[in-house]
């Protein structure tokens, strides 16, 4: 059986904050959806896009490049998230929501690349 993209416990988390953000960020004014919002919700969802371009790459050595793309987006929407929570663009409650979120994803994410080149995908 093979394991599809949308199985990837990585790629449904990361796909799912995407989301969180957006919703998020479309409330915020001009200004803050100019400059942080806009940023914030590309390197989201460059998580899953990398995720996704990695996974269609024949390669593990290939793929792998692409993960590591994933995770330094993370590490990008982390500061913003960060930032996000500094400008009082969003409130304790919703940045420690999407934190631990993003540290889950991250650990997850991490242990995933470890076993790339260890695994076949049947």
């Amino acid at each position: 059986m093979s394991i599809k993209l949308e199985d990837l416990q990585i790629y449904q988390i990361s796909m799912n904050l995407g989301e969180k953000v957006w919703d998020s960020i479309v409330k915020w004014d001009y200004l803050a959806k100019d400059t942080i919002g806009k940023q914030f919700v590309r390197s989201m969802d460059s998580v899953a896009a990398n995720i996704s371009e990695g996974y269609g790459r024949f390669h593990y050595r290939e793929s792998k490049h692409f993960y590591y793309y994933a995770r330094g987006s993370l590490l990008e929407s982390m500061t913003w998230l960060q930032k996000s929570f500094n400008r009082e663009l969003i409130d304790i409650e919703e940045f420690e929501k999407l934190n631990k979120e993003m540290k889950t994803l991250s650990i997850k994410l991490n242990n995933y690349i470890k076993t790339i080149g260890k695994m076949e995908r049947k």
